[in-house]
């Protein structure tokens, strides 16, 4: 069974901070994830490497791969400094052909861009090519601060951006134009009760639900 857990290396954190992450997703602080399965894939979680420069996402994304690919014995999912789309297919490439990468990590969306959004079809052209594992991870929502009173944004704000972020795949098509590919969602609670409200919902059986990084 595949074992998805987060990886949070001290430079990633740093850069976070210095990013004003300081309590990511509401949390009183970063949390500690110890991985404990031989069969563990590291990803990195929400906030994600993208905190409102390019170029920097850019870096940060690159760096995080690599320390990534050095654990001894342990697959990963790579980070993609969306939503930079020229930059997130150079380090696709990079983190496949390179570090030969076991596949994607995505947030539900990057600084309020979901996954539908039409500019980012390149990237689901790459990522179809390679029949690439996707993961979907859940994040902040762009009004979080309207919508979650001051709590921990994994508690209730999570279910619902993904349940967006899927829906959003969906409905704009990328899931039927793009069938190679092969999903896991985290946080995915709502999915199901939202199924029957959502034309096309039968593609969400592409998707595998999981218990991330609890």
């Amino acid at each position: 069974m595949t074992v998805y857990t987060h990886f949070l290396p001290p430079e990633y954190v740093a850069a976070a901070e210095r990013a004003g992450h300081l309590r990511p997703d509401g949390l009183p602080g970063w949390p500690t994830y110890e991985v404990d399965s031989p069969d563990a894939v590291l990803s990195i979680p929400s906030p994600g490497v993208h905190f409102g420069d390019d170029f920097r996402a850019q870096v940060l994304s690159r760096r995080v791969n690599e320390l990534a690919a050095q654990q001894p014995g342990r697959r990963f999912l790579a980070s993609l400094p969306l939503p930079d789309v020229d930059a997130a297919l150079a380090e696709l490439d990079y983190a496949y052909d390179v570090l030969h990468a076991d596949g994607i990590i995505l947030l539900s969306n990057v600084s309020g861009v979901y996954p539908g959004e039409p500019s980012w079809e390149p990237v689901w052209r790459a990522l179809n090519k390679r029949s690439a594992q996707v993961l979907l991870h859940p994040t902040s929502p762009p009004q979080w601060r309207q919508v979650a009173l001051d709590r921990p944004r994994s508690l209730i704000e999570f279910p619902f951006d993904i349940a967006r972020a899927v829906t959003d795949l969906t409905l704009t098509g990328i899931l039927a134009r793009y069938a190679d590919l092969r999903f896991a969602v985290s946080h995915g609670d709502l999915l199901d009760g939202l199924a029957e409200r959502i034309d096309g919902s039968a593609l969400w059986k592409n998707f595998t639900h999981v218990n991330c990084c609890a």
